[in-house]
């Protein structure tokens, strides 16, 4: 790249907030304008766009920028960036425009907050943007996955004005502009800032690497997690808020302060960690630190993972000069015993005692309700995370069950009913396939697009039972693998998922069938049968498998109890 067109950052912030006469004169002509609803990640970044943090951009970007970004990793005119942020739409809604058209971007409940002039509308070649951008086509990287399932097929580019930032009610005091924030770190005297990315709560490890790479560098310390868009299955922020709060007593006062950025993460790695030390530039900070595979979304399902440990490092030690941010290398810390103290790995003397606790063990601890040691983590973090995640013994949790018509589903599922409300501690709510038709899906059909609204009905009711911490059984013939595992992905959020696959041979179903269905499905009287003239996925991830033509109900719902109990979600015999 020629020196010529490399620009500098750390410049003005770009102000995008129209004065308010210009955002009257704006929501009157947006009457006659097309709107857009956005989306989650796109209201992340149409917030970071309004307040700077993604400066120097003045919008999404436009065909020629995107198409830079891809390849090159700068804008057009040669500014470092690394991230295309580009607003996709539906083939439908972009029929409907052309350059120079003007889009009202509302958020979910209409509010008017920005208007977009087009400039260029585009089919992107989204192998090209997953490759070139994420390193993988692979579906298993959540941004991949998001562009080829969940992002609209054309792109809108354009310069926005800006009306009103998306409103969030919580934590509103740390919801800090770069502007801001600057003002902030000008008051207090800071000259040199490190700043901290993390979306997972800080433990003690955390706080003694942040205490030693601000004082390596001489530099006060901005604790600045992402409470936007992570990686899925991470800790809710409103936790890790509360948690962070707690953990900012732990540093010398005036020496470190937390701000909140709404972030839509892409797990990019590399890129991606070029990306947060732009945004934490135009936050105002001078440094910024970088662990091992950072913003990485780990493995592959083979155990590979995405990107080397030091890629995100590497990358952006390339480019610190340019951006006028110096990156600070992440060093893993590990707890020895003997001194009571966490050290860097390299700092341990051979033959020393050190302990840790992954990720996967504390959630295990959690689950279990074991003790997590204090060396590990602080008493006050402890009490965020149980307030959030109890042990599985009183979490809510789901039994999904799946099978024929005929084969058994809602005579075990009522079996079980009476066994769970015997044992007594949670209440119970049964989501039986006809149940459901009358009461919540009554106006669908049985095509496979209604067959999975249906489904995806039930998912919903029995996640928001399993957050309140009840006992959801859906008794649903689901005969369609994806919408069984989207479910399943939904509802595990929140706390136990149990699938259990009633594998009743068709002969038997059809032998019980009182009403005669599969008789009239053969005769061709009832259309989209499942089994005769639709198929039935058979699941390859059941927890348990019941064959009802060697079990008894009362046997099947016993089965159920005790891998429940196995897996800790009940105890016939303990507390309830």
């Amino acid at each position: 790249m020629p020196d010529h067109l490399i620009k500098p950052h750390g410049g003005e912030l770009v102000d995008l907030v129209v004065d308010e006469d210009r955002a009257a004169e704006l929501k009157e002509a947006s009457r006659d304008w097309p709107s857009w609803d956005l989306t989650d990640r796109q209201l992340y970044d149409l917030e970071l766009l309004m307040t700077g943090a993604f400066s120097p951009l003045r919008g999404f970007l436009g065909q020629a920028d995107y198409d830079s970004v891809v390849d090159t990793m700068r804008l057009g005119d040669g500014t470092l960036w690394p991230m295309p942020i580009t607003l996709d739409v539906t083939a439908e809604f972009a029929d409907g425009l052309e350059s120079g058209s003007r889009v009202a971007l509302r958020d979910a409940e209409g509010v008017m907050l920005a208007a977009l002039t087009v400039s260029d509308i585009w089919t992107p070649y989204k192998q090209r943007e997953a490759e070139g951008v994420f390193g993988t086509a692979s579906a298993e990287h959540p941004a991949v996955d998001y562009l080829f399932n969940t992002a609209g097929d054309v792109y809108v580019g354009g310069q926005v004005e800006a009306i009103q930032r998306p409103v969030h009610y919580d934590f509103r005091a740390l919801r800090l502009t770069p502007a801001e924030v600057r003002t902030r770190f000008a008051k207090m005297g800071w000259r040199k800032v490190v700043a901290f990315q993390t979306r997972n709560p800080m433990h003690r490890a955390h706080v003694e690497l942040t205490r030693r790479a601000a004082a390596e560098v001489g530099a006060n310390l901005l604790i600045h997690p992402v409470v936007g868009m992570t990686k899925p299955g991470d800790v809710d922020h409103y936790t890790r808020v509360r948690a962070y709060q707690a953990v900012l007593e732990r540093y010398p006062r005036q020496t470190a302060m937390l701000a909140l950025l709404p972030l839509a993460m892409r797990m990019g790695g590399p890129r991606e960690a070029v990306w947060h030390a732009i945004i934490r530039k135009n936050h105002g900070v001078t440094h910024f630190i970088v662990g091992r595979d950072h913003a990485g979304p780990g493995n592959h399902s083979n155990g590979d993972p995405f990107y080397g440990p030091y890629d995100a490092q590497e990358l952006l030690k390339q480019h610190e000069a340019e951006l006028g941010v110096e990156m600070v290398p992440f060093k893993l810390m590990v707890y020895v015993e003997d001194r009571d103290e966490y050290l860097p790995i390299d700092e341990v003397p051979e033959g020393v005692k050190t302990l840790s606790i992954s990720g996967t063990e504390l959630r295990e601890r959690l689950a279990t309700g074991r003790e997590i040691p204090e060396w590990f983590t602080y008493p006050e973090v402890v009490k965020e995370l149980r307030r959030t995640h109890p042990p599985r013994s009183k979490q809510g949790f789901t039994v999904f069950f799946t099978g024929l018509s005929g084969s058994g589903k809602s005579t075990i599922a009522n079996a079980l009913l009476v066994k769970l409300l015997e044992i007594g501690g949670r209440p119970v709510t049964l989501l039986d396939g006809d149940i459901v038709r009358k009461n919540l899906s009554s106006e669908l059909g049985f095509s496979k697009e209604h067959r999975d609204i249906n489904i995806r009905r039930i998912g919903f009711v029995a996640s928001e039972i399993t957050k309140h911490r009840g006992i959801a059984l859906c008794a649903p013939i689901a005969p369609y693998d994806a919408i069984r595992k989207e479910n399943k992905a939904m509802i595990s959020q929140y706390g136990g998922y149990i699938l259990v696959f009633v594998d009743t041979p068709l002969e038997v179903c059809e032998q019980r069938d009182r009403k005669g269905l599969y008789a009239k499905a053969r005769a061709g009287i009832i259309k989209e049968f499942t089994g005769i003239s639709d198929p039935y996925e058979v699941p390859d991830d059941a927890d348990v498998t019941i064959d009802t033509t060697v079990m008894s109900p009362e046997e099947a719902a016993n089965e159920i109890v005790l891998a429940l109990e196995r897996a800790g979600y009940i105890d016939v015999n303990g507390e309830r």
